[in-house]
């Protein structure tokens, strides 16, 4: 049962030994506790703490986020309890290990105007999408080669890994598709330049992803914003033989442009110069 089919159930009182369970975990900071944490904290066999769950679930004093993960529903929340908390802290149960991307990881950094309510999660190992608490979490799994350039991040006191701010730029050029199209990766480029990204290390990370498409887009819009790339000369020579769509969100559709190996299937004026 998630915290908003709860509107209707009261919460129950407390064993001495479920008080000081939840006690010792609140102490700890902690607000998303397993089975295991259960187990460790009070000494028990796993049969028993999933039993020990079960009931603080049924009492209204956790909330079953995902098999063996709850969330602490705290004291403040009322008697009728409709809680949750932070969607990254979900998000960071969802796979491990993990980091927070694409759109999502636009709006951490603050170079989109829209608010996604979508959590983009990336991982190398395997974990399905789901929804909780009514907000779509979208897994997207990358090869351990893709799997770097992010960061801890404080959400709440505790630790979620976000792609850093060159890494987004790169993940979304690679997939258009998971940050509201092209249009909003060039948007998010003149953000980023007005914030001092590194575009040194942008290049690095296009030539760690070796991935052709995210490369062409990347220089492609660099020359029509107009942003200075320190490596487009090495990038440009990069450039695989096929052709990419500029926007794979978009139709098949456009001219194309032989310099960047690529079918332009955008209106260029749409692209830039704009305003950030």
């Amino acid at each position: 049962m998630s915290a908003t089919q709860k509107t209707q159930t009261k919460r129950q009182g407390l064993s001495t030994r479920e008080s000081q369970l939840l006690s010792r975990l609140a102490a700890a900071g902690r607000q998303i506790i397993s089975i295991d944490d259960i187990a460790g904290t009070l000494g028990v066999a796993s049969n028993t703490a999933r039993e020990t769950a079960s009931r603080l679930t049924e009492k209204g004093w956790l909330d079953r986020l995902l098999p063996g993960t709850y969330l602490i529903i705290p004291l403040a929340a009322g008697e009728t309890p409709v809680y949750t908390t932070h969607e990254y802290l979900i998000a960071s149960h969802v796979a491990e290990p993990m980091y927070i991307g694409y759109y999502s990881a636009l709006s951490h950094h603050g170079l989109t105007e829209q608010v996604p309510r979508t959590v983009y999660v990336v991982t190398p190992t395997r974990a399905r999408s789901r929804e909780i608490h009514d907000v779509p979490y979208r897994v997207t799994t990358v090869t351990e080669r893709k799997f770097f350039g992010y960061e801890p991040t404080s959400i709440e006191g505790t630790a979620v890994n976000v792609a850093d701010l060159e890494k987004t730029l790169v993940d979304c050029a690679d997939h258009p598709e998971y940050c509201g199209g092209l249009h909003e990766l060039a948007k998010a480029m003149i953000a980023a330049n007005e914030r001092g990204c590194s575009w040194a290390t942008v290049g690095e990370y296009l030539q760690r992803l070796d991935n052709g498409a995210a490369t062409k887009r990347i220089v492609y819009l660099a020359d029509q914003l107009p942003i200075d790339l320190p490596e487009r000369e090495t990038l440009v020579e990069a450039f695989t033989s096929g052709y990419s769509l500029l926007d794979p969100t978009r139709s098949e559709q456009g001219p194309y442009d032989s310099a960047y190996r690529l079918r332009i299937n955008v209106d260029p004026a749409m692209i830039g110069p704009m305003e950030s």
